[in-house]
């Protein structure tokens, strides 16, 4: 339903947000959210543009959230890297359902609409307390 890429994106929000405020490396994300290093970097770099990461140079640098992971949703995490794409017009270009979804693409839709829903009144800091035991979000507790 999401993309690896998005996937990523939510675990090193995640682990960022459980980290209290102390700077990442890319190293250290990537060691405990099984991202690659290469591919880690690219999207630190979307979730920075997007605003929802900041980074800080120096020998203590690293990356922080730049939002409060009370106020920021998963669904801000996803429309920055890879949005849901929800369905407006029939994607087999039947003549008729370019005004009203046919009752298959529309129960889809509804489906998306829903899932978007939960997403969006989800805060990064629910997923925190639920990870946050864990040595590594990718490690059972």
């Amino acid at each position: 339903m999401i993309s690896q890429t998005a996937e990523y994106a939510l675990r090193t929000i995640v682990w960022l947000a459980g980290q209290d405020g102390v700077p990442q490396t890319t190293k250290q994300i990537a060691a405990a959210t099984r991202v690659p290093s290469g591919y880690l970097a690219k999207i630190l770099q979307n979730l920075g543009r997007a605003g929802l990461v900041k980074s800080q140079r120096g020998i203590h640098g690293g990356f922080t959230l730049a939002q409060n992971p009370h106020a920021m949703s998963p669904l801000d995490v996803l429309n920055s890297i890879d949005p849901l794409r929800r369905i407006e017009q029939c994607p087999l270009g039947i003549v008729g359902h370019d005004t009203e979804l046919c009752p298959l693409h529309r129960r889809l839709d509804d489906a998306i609409a829903h899932i978007e829903s939960v997403l969006a009144s989800t805060k990064i800091s629910e997923l925190v307390a639920k990870t946050h035991m864990a040595k590594s979000l990718c490690v059972e507790a």
